[in-house]
């Protein structure tokens, strides 16, 4: 079966490659000819991910999948959940994001948090969702070069290393996408 995957993010479509397995043949928009933007503009991972899945459904006609991740701290009420990429503004770094978030939690003692994936599936006439969730906290100041986005300043749960230090193989052994995406193979198998 082949499966369009919403993403121009080619470690993210190896990542969904190995997880599917054989049944599933997943296939990058850009290998369709697809060059442009997918619109993002939901006020949920969920909102998002089916809006990203359905415009790729509409443009090609073949079952797709789209996902999005969030950051989401208690302390914070859940923020910066969906606006995790802009949390300091439209055109900002991941740095700038991570300090601003350091900013806003200085003063909090509890500094739970979790990463959210959230998956969109729409396949023959039926979508589906699937989550995947890595509980964690926050810490004070970031360690490690690894990873992306936040993933200096988590520590998941169960671990005394943030996603940054932790390898590549460690990491997506664990990760919130990978839970999702376990999920979903289990429609295929």
């Amino acid at each position: 079966m082949e499966l369009i995957f919403a993403t121009g993010n080619v470690h993210k479509c190896e990542e969904a490659r190995t997880i599917l397995g054989p049944l599933v043949s997943i296939i990058m928009p850009s290998s369709l000819g697809f060059s442009g933007e997918i619109p993002e503009t939901g006020a949920t991972l969920k909102e998002n991910a089916l809006q990203k899945a359905a415009f790729i459904r509409e443009k090609f006609g073949m079952p797709c999948f789209a996902d999005d991740t969030g950051l989401e701290v208690d302390a914070l009420n859940g923020a910066p959940g969906v606006y995790s990429a802009r949390y300091a503004g439209e055109a900002c770094s991941p740095s700038e994001n991570v300090k601003k978030l350091l900013h806003q939690l200085q003063k909090q003692a509890v500094r739970t948090a979790r990463f959210r994936c959230v998956i969109a599936l729409i396949n023959e006439g039926r979508t589906e969702f699937f989550e995947g969730v890595v509980e964690g906290k926050i810490i004070h100041t970031p360690k490690g070069t690894g990873g992306f986005g936040y993933d200096p300043v988590f520590v998941p749960e169960g671990y005394n290393k943030t996603f940054a230090e932790l390898t590549a193989t460690e990491k997506n052994h664990i990760s919130h996408r990978k839970r999702a995406l376990e999920k979903m193979a289990r429609q295929f198998r």
